[in-house]
């Protein structure tokens, strides 16, 4: 109980205009409409400035009355013509969460995929592979429609808090949470800008959870080309850093012995530096020393992104 009323108190912090929580739309306004109210909130998004997320339409989802539910469902919106995301929307409840562990992700790579490792960056890597909708939610893991690539700012300190909050509160009320996230892309770029985050608790009408955030795909300390997801710490210049993918190491030739990390379950076979290798499953981890020759013949491919 004293864990139920926590949750409340931190959802009253980031709802702090709702009372029961209205939602913007009335029942006859149809879809369209609703989606251009949102579309013109996020026409006027200002730059990032230092804080990880800020809040739309007075922390008001976007809902019509047509669209609550209390059906779990989920849906993944098709790639676009340039492989990217569209939103991914949900109403979630125990009945769709997770029943078995998460499995390694590190084969999907995401458009926008520039792995740089900083050491202003918690852990190093600047990218993780970034769920729109959260695993421990839906219990979707390796679904290429589901996947963008997100800062660890944008993944840890902007998406987890909240998805955690909606878990917590499906899991102490068993009740359903609408739930849609949108990842916002400028143009022809390849990495998001940031993603909208909206979700409304059903059964009592927002008064468990509701809220309508935006949050920005940034990372202190760092500056980011969203056209191609490069990156480069924000004191230097592009031309003095380089990406993980274009480091100073030479590639392997293929007669030459070295120390490669193995995916038994994927195949693949990687440089020790790859994040890759970094996020891959102890179970499906594996070290070998030989040449990359061997390694073909015993079925491994190389890995896409390291190329080793």
């Amino acid at each position: 109980m004293k864990r139920f009323l926590a949750l409340i108190a931190l959802v009253l912090i980031f709802c702090t205009s709702f009372v029961g929580c209205d939602l913007l739309p009335s029942p006859d306004v149809e879809d369209e409409e609703s989606s251009s109210v949102a579309n013109a909130a996020l026409d006027n998004i200002p730059e990032y400035s230092g804080s990880i997320y800020i809040t739309i339409n007075d922390n008001k989802p976007s809902f019509t009355a047509e669209e609550i539910t209390t059906k779990a469902y989920e849906f993944y919106s098709p790639l676009d013509s340039l492989e990217r995301c569209g939103y991914a929307e949900a109403c979630i409840g125990k009945e769709l969460m997770p029943t078995e562990d998460r499995e390694s992700i590190s084969h999907v790579y995401p458009t926008g995929w520039e792995q740089a490792r900083y050491d202003c960056v918690d852990g190093g890597y600047l990218y993780n592979r970034c769920h729109l909708i959260g695993f421990q939610l839906t219990g979707e893991n390796d679904n290429e429609l589901n996947l963008i690539t997100g800062t660890k700012s944008l993944n840890n300190d902007g998406m987890l808090p909240f998805e955690n909050m909606v878990a917590d509160y499906i899991k102490e009320t068993n009740n359903h949470v609408m739930y849609r996230v949108t990842p916002v892309f400028e143009g022809n770029n390849l990495l998001a800008s940031g993603v909208l985050v909206e979700a409304y608790s059903v059964e009592d009408d927002g008064e468990g959870i509701c809220f309508n955030i935006y949050i920005y795909n940034a990372q202190p300390g760092v500056s980011i080309d969203y056209r191609t997801g490069k990156s480069h710490l924000s004191s230097e210049t592009p031309e003095e850093t380089t990406t993980e993918e274009t480091t100073t190491e030479q590639q392997i030739g293929d007669d030459e012995e070295a120390k490669f990390i193995l995916n038994t379950n994927t195949k693949k076979f990687h440089k020790e530096s790859c994040s890759s290798a970094t996020d891959m499953k102890e179970e499906n981890r594996e070290e070998f020393i030989g040449t990359k020759n061997e390694l073909k013949e015993l079925g491994y491919t190389a890995c896409g992104s390291c190329k080793p």
